[in-house]
């Protein structure tokens, strides 16, 4: 069997394995809120960039309209199978066929990007594939001197990554990087290609700027605000090496920091390719271990730093081929089949609360902790809604105090009903699809998930007065996995207050905000 043979039969079996996930899966909670951005097209977003918007959209076109969640997911599916192919010829330009099809497959067996990125509709998907054509393209580019076309493939890539999600700022930096380091390459800060690139990613992103411009640059103050923290945090630094471990898995994540720590040792002898890759994984790895040093991160952030060190550790394996067949194609079986089985369990433990069932078979208690709670069970809430008949009153709207919590709900209700959500500081987007003045005079139905202490007292201000309206668990196998009291909020008496990052408030506004309660839960 030939690497483009092999290849092509990685895609095939992964693609249909995805299927079946995207298929069986309910929408995670990042998923559901996202699905609003392509009910609500805009030129940005509060929390990301619109190429996830228009992916989506586009999925839903094809599927008719139809808001099922493998329609959300259909584009971020073939999106992957791009990143895959590209990220095979990335590395087959580099190094070898055989490297190509190694880098491809440790791409797919990745939890994160080979489960999650490739299946879910998230801003990871779209990054991913225009994060690794802006790396073959600016890869090309370096190699055809005197010629500025290969560069504006670049500049377009880039466009894209920037228009996928902010982690794009760092391929110039990597890209810079490179050519102050690569003595080969340091004439191209002298051409006019590579700038010619950064003006042609820079035009892509004007709408994002615009619209930031529009809004106060919310987005950039709610990302800059990430990023800050008021002291040296042990606990976060370690939870941004061990998070990324999780998120790859640690046996991938070790070979991929040893292919790192390797590498790098030998810099100075090391070839242009190798070089090359380096440039564009450090920046992004450093610069959230930094940030990690005083506040925590996502365990994903970091994880696009990884990328380029795939065709580094492929051309190491294709090496290890030569030598020692047998015990490479031993370990390709294992890495191929514990995401598998992973990504297996987790299906059955969503949909049939697998746990659940063998606790209770032989006599002990379930643990609390579910992660696959978050994609069931909202179609039970749909159902019991429309059975009480709170969905289609007239002058009525639903709400949350939490947007994940309230994206649920909206994908779950296929938008019969409006939703919002209502939360001073946390309800991202939410604060940008209506106007709040125009709920005022409306009832409201409050979902709470779960116990809460300060719901619904904390909501009386707005109300003219709150009435329970009963509760109803969520129900997997038999077994109730999360509890929603109902409350009837009569006549809202004022616009809801968001705290948008407003540019210029008056001290009566920031007197009023300070005066809230903190409903920040994430």
């Amino acid at each position: 069997m030939s690497a483009r043979q092999a290849l092509w039969g990685l895609i095939a079996l992964s693609t249909l394995l995805r299927l079946i996930w995207a298929t069986a899966l309910g929408p995670c909670q990042d998923e559901a809120y996202y699905s609003l951005f392509a009910v609500h097209l805009d030129w940005s977003y509060y929390d990301h960039p619109p190429l996830m918007a228009l992916i989506e959209a586009a999925g839903l076109g094809l599927a008719g309209g139809v808001n099922s969640v493998l329609a959300l997911r259909l584009g971020f599916l073939a999106l992957f199978v791009g990143s895959t192919l590209v990220m095979a010829r990335l590395a087959a330009r580099l190094y070898s066929p055989w490297a190509s099809f190694l880098a491809a497959f440790l791409l797919n067996v990745t939890a994160y990007y080979g489960i999650a990125a490739a299946t879910l509709a998230l801003p990871d998907g779209p990054l991913v594939f225009f994060w690794l054509w802006t790396l073959d393209r600016l890869a090309a580019a370096l190699e055809t001197p005197d010629r500025l076309r290969p560069w504006v493939w670049v500049g377009l890539a880039w466009g894209g990554a920037l228009l996928s999600k902010y982690h794009a700022v760092f391929l110039p930096i990597g890209a810079a990087l490179y050519c102050v380091l690569e003595p080969s390459a340091r004439c191209w800060l002298r051409r006019p290609g590579p700038y010619l690139a950064l003006a042609l990613g820079l035009l892509a992103f004007t709408p994002v700027i615009a619209w930031n411009a529009r809004h106060g640059w919310v987005s950039f103050a709610f990302q800059g605000e990430r990023a800050l923290g008021a002291g040296f945090r042990p606990d976060a630094l370690l939870g941004a090496i061990i998070g990324p471990a999780m998120y790859l898995t640690p046996w991938i994540w070790a070979f991929l920091v040893a292919a790192l720590v390797r590498h790098a040792r030998r810099f100075a002898a090391a070839a242009p390719a190798d070089r090359f890759l380096l440039c564009q994984a450090i920046p992004p790895l450093l610069a959230f271990l930094l940030v990690a040093c005083w506040r925590p991160v996502l365990p994903h952030w970091s994880l696009i730093g990884f990328l380029a060190l795939l065709p580094l550790l492929g051309r190491d394996w294709a090496a290890w081929w030569e030598v020692d067949p047998a015990h490479l194609r031993r370990r390709l079986r294992w890495l191929a089949v514990v995401p598998v089985a992973g990504g297996l369990l987790f299906l059955g433990q969503a949909r049939w609360g697998l746990l659940q069932r063998t606790c209770a078979a032989i006599g002990l208690p379930a643990p609390g902790w579910d992660p696959t709670a978050e994609t069931f069970g909202w179609d039970q809430v749909a159902r019991e809604l429309d059975r009480r008949g709170l969905t289609n009153r007239p002058g009525t709207f639903l709400f949350t105090s939490k947007w994940y919590h309230s994206g649920q709900l909206a994908f779950a209700l296929n938008h019969r009903a409006p939703v919002l959500c209502y939360n001073p500081r946390g309800a991202h987007h939410f604060a940008f699809w209506s106007r709040p003045e125009q709920w005022v005079g409306r009832d409201g139905i409050l979902v709470v998930v779960n116990e809460s202490s300060t719901e619904p007292d904390m909501f009386d201000r707005w109300f003219h007065r709150i009435e329970p309206l009963g509760a109803f668990a969520v129900v997997r196998a038999g077994v109730p996995i999360w509890r929603v009291r109902l409350y009837h909020c009569v006549r809202q008496t004022r616009p809801f207050p968001y705290d948008r990052f407003l540019p210029h408030p008056t001290p009566q506004q920031v007197a009023y905000q300070r005066s809230l309660p903190n409903l920040r839960d994430r």
